[in-house]
């Protein structure tokens, strides 16, 4: 498809296509991803394994095999230590994302990529021979420096990397990637947990190095961005490089001197920090904020951390409820590739709009079966298998449902959004409050779900309407919009454009 010219809804149209050099380096960049979803799953199912529990959270296995009848089944694993294991790494991600904005603009996304996944390495090694708490804890920290790393640079490799006609699907690979390492890391749970006699936790933890090698030996071979190089004034090279990604017989000088002109205006902007503070930059402000504000409160990450935990508590086996997890997992990387082919077709909004209802309607369904099942007083009992069967079905709805929306497009719409200028402080925010909201979900859901019991399904699903009522009266459409012609989508809004003027489309420099 190399020479393939679309006119864009920006105004302007550059030629070029989804060339092979273009598809394999975002789909190596996009391992950045892997270990993003292999911390996500991986953490669950270790903390409701019984030899896990019992070397390093002995009281939470005692509250667990000591219950009595009379005893509340939602408040079982209610341990702040417990969660501290799971959420201290989105701790670590929200520093390394901040400290990233700066190494991602000075050394460009190849070296930051690479560095993550050095930090992650470590950290996977300190997992597997972990004998102390603080060990588990430090490790974790690790994995978050690298996680910080990764996030804060691919998604903005990747739209900077992508033609803009094919940018959706190619910045969604950031996202398929995820889920199948959340996939990668619920099947191994459930296989080594197989294995007694053995401490399968270790085995689950220390698998986090193979993600981990494999972003480092790929950035190693990936081109660095030509948004980047010429970021860095390597003008040369960065065309070059990108002749080499549109195609040898592609015209590529229209679209470069139009990179060329954003970096000279960018560089006009000498702390974009502060400068996101001006009128100019309130939307991408704001989405920055919202969006991964939002998809946190969706309730996904409760599903994606603690499904084994959370199928444990509502009545399932120890091998039933790695099995459930592991169902789920695949649902949410099949329904992932449905986003793929469809977000450069129906474009962002209709994506987001139909995930939410599905995600509400979902969770009303999940919170009746729970309600009924338990009550307020979480009273253990037998789960019938057709009983848990729809339980399981109706997760694996609402999974969809945040795989084609919420979930992949958390992550493109941010990233294609932002102007070169304050691209990198921007992408820190949305990655910052990501994990903000990440590590609050992660630390307090044990004691959510015990003092909230089947209602902590509502809280989520309240905030699912709001932020679809929220993306229907301020996300503007950008699917087919250079990154670099964004601004007009903006002006044309009815909302944003009284703050959006079409004398902005070049960045005001930090002089007053």
């Amino acid at each position: 498809m190399a020479g393939a010219f679309i006119e864009s809804k920006g105004g302007k149209a550059y030629p070029g296509g989804l060339t092979r050099r273009v598809f394999f380096t975002c789909f190596v960049a996009a391992f950045g991803g892997l270990i993003f979803g292999y911390d996500l799953g991986i953490s669950g199912g270790v903390t409701s394994m019984d030899p896990f529990l019992k070397k390093f959270f002995p009281e939470v296995y005692e509250k667990e095999h000591d219950m009595k009848p009379s005893d509340n089944q939602y408040c079982k694993f209610d341990s702040q230590t417990l969660t501290l294991f799971t959420s201290s790494l989105y701790l670590a991600a929200l520093v390394a994302s901040l400290v990233a904005s700066v190494v991602t603009r000075a050394f460009g996304r190849r070296l930051t990529m690479i560095f993550g996944g050095l930090l992650f390495l470590f950290g996977a090694g300190l997992n597997f021979f972990a004998a102390h708490v603080w060990m588990l804890i430090v490790g974790r920290l690790l994995l978050g420096f690298g996680i910080g790393c990764a996030n804060q640079s691919v998604p903005i490799y990747m739209s900077e990397v992508a033609p803009y006609n094919y940018r959706g699907a190619l910045n969604m690979m950031f996202q398929l990637a995820i889920t199948i390492g959340i996939f990668a890391a619920n099947l191994l749970n459930y296989l080594f947990a197989q294995y007694k006699g053995v401490d399968a936790w270790r085995y689950s933890l220390g698998c986090a190095a193979v993600p981990a090698l494999m972003i480092i030996f790929g950035a190693f071979f990936l081109p660095e961005s030509p948004s980047s190089l010429i970021e860095r004034g390597l003008d040369e090279k960065a065309k070059t490089e990108l002749q080499k990604i549109r195609g040898s017989k592609v015209d590529v000088d229209d679209e470069f001197k139009d990179l060329v002109a954003a970096s000279e205006s960018s560089k006009a902007v000498k702390h974009p920090w502060a400068s996101l503070l001006k009128r100019h930059y309130r939307p991408q402000l704001t989405f920055a904020i919202a969006i991964p504000f939002f998809q946190q409160l969706t309730g996904m990450n409760v599903i994606t951390f603690y499904a084994p935990v959370l199928f444990k508590t509502i009545g399932f086996g120890a091998t039933a409820s790695l099995m459930s997890a592991l169902i789920t997992g695949a649902c949410n990387a099949v329904a992932t590739l449905v986003s793929i082919f469809t977000v450069d077709k129906f474009g962002r909004r209709t994506l987001f709009l139909e995930g939410g209802t599905q995600m509400f309607l979902c969770q009303v369904l999940i919170t009746s079966l729970i309600g009924i099942k338990f009550g307020v007083d979480g009273t253990p009992g037998e789960l019938p298998k057709w009983y848990a069967t729809i339980i399981v079905v109706g997760i694996c709805v609402y999974v969809a449902g945040f795989a084609w929306s919420w979930g992949p497009l958390g992550w493109l719409v941010p990233s294609e959004i932002f102007p070169l200028e304050v691209r990198s402080a921007c992408q820190s925010i949305n990655v910052a409050v990501n994990m903000i909201f990440t590590f609050a979900i992660a630390q307090i859901f044990t004691t959510m779900l015990c003092h909230m019991k089947f209602g902590l399904f509502i809280f989520f699903a309240c905030f699912v309407v709001g932020m679809s009522i929220f993306i229907y009266k301020f996300l503007p459409e950008t699917k087919g919009v250079p990154i670099e012609e964004m601004h007009v989508v903006w002006q044309n809004h009815p909302y944003w454009r009284k703050f959006v003027k079409p004398t902005d489309s070049k960045p005001p420099s930090d002089e007053v």
